[in-house]
């Protein structure tokens, strides 16, 4: 089974970003989203989450999406000016399928940044 992992890190104030919503998606040849997990981070910002292989194919992209509107708006913070941003879609493959992919995210309202970690 390939594992996929995430850290989510709220970057206006410094706190692991809890109970963000989660979802990896497999995108068909024709373009259709196949659900695959959704879930939600735990209290310490992270998930991670075993892939069955036969959801694991090699030759396709996935998207990894995470809801940081909804936690943001959660928060209630008072923000200047507009916050546009509603998701972070991370588009990526798996070319192992019993490969660990560790994908972090910096989170801001209108901001991030990821990196693939090992």
């Amino acid at each position: 089974m390939a594992t996929l992992s995430t850290h989510t890190l709220n970057s206006v104030d410094g706190r692991h970003a809890a109970a963000v919503g989660i979802a990896l998606l497999k995108i068909a040849p024709g373009g259709e989203r196949i659900a695959v997990f959704d879930s939600r981070t735990d209290s310490g910002g992270r998930l991670s989450q075993l892939i069955e292989p036969a959801m694991v194919d090699t030759a396709a992209d996935y998207e990894l999406v995470f809801q940081t509107g909804a936690y943001f708006d959660k928060l209630g913070l008072k923000l200047p000016g507009l916050r546009i941003q509603k998701e972070v879609v991370i588009r990526f493959c798996m070319p192992d399928p019993l490969g660990a992919y560790h994908m972090p995210l910096v989170m801001a309202p209108n901001g991030y940044s990821v990196w693939l970690s090992s």
